[in-house]
């Protein structure tokens, strides 16, 4: 499937150490033909942390995608009645974020985008990067799988000895991944090494 035309909204949550991986997943993107909106979370917004500042990043981003960063509730609510996104990505997606999306909770730009975006019923492609996926996050990876226009990046442990519930998603099947939810499939094998 080509991605050539695709509108994708990227939502980008707090885990941080893997913010520079999926710039380069956004790159792809973008120079394969899609055009990019990327959504913030709060802590992406506001949060200065050793791998950049929050102004860095939002720079970062309008320099690959030519747009601002949706970076409020607001902003993000307009995504459901005017129903512009063909798709939308969340990565990395936070247990925190995972957790809201399961129980239908919108108090950030990426939650309420995803909220919006859903009600289109078109996909969402989570990209878990999480230190308690096989903890108490564990039921809403579950939950979400289960879920209709719902599709995950396989995922495997990053570092079962010292971060035995720590689950991180295959940045670069990111686009694959989203190629078969265009056509309402799930990637397999969903979990992997």
């Amino acid at each position: 499937m080509s991605i050539t035309g695709l509108k994708i909204g990227f939502a980008i949550t707090g885990s941080f150490c893997t913010i520079d991986k999926i710039l380069i997943e956004i790159e792809k993107l973008i120079n394969g033909g899609a055009e990019v909106y990327s959504i913030g979370s709060d802590t992406v917004n506001s949060i200065n942390t050793r791998f950049g500042t929050a102004d860095e990043m939002k720079e970062k981003l309008f320099n690959l995608t030519g747009k601002n960063i949706i970076s409020s509730i607001k902003e993000a609510e307009e995504i459901g009645p005017t129903a512009y996104l063909d798709i939308m990505i969340i990565a990395p997606c936070t247990g925190n974020t995972l957790a809201k999306i399961t129980n239908g909770i919108t108090d950030t730009p990426v939650t309420m985008a995803t909220k919006a975006h859903l009600r289109n019923q078109k996909p969402v492609v989570i990209s878990i990067s999480t230190n308690d996926g096989l903890g108490a996050n564990a039921k809403n990876i579950g939950m979400l799988i289960n879920m209709k226009n719902i599709y995950f990046v396989p995922f495997g442990q990053d570092n079962p000895t010292q971060k035995p519930n720590s689950l991180i998603a295959r940045t670069d099947l990111i686009i694959p991944t989203l190629e078969e939810a265009m056509i309402g499939k799930q990637i397999q094998p969903i979990i992997v090494t």
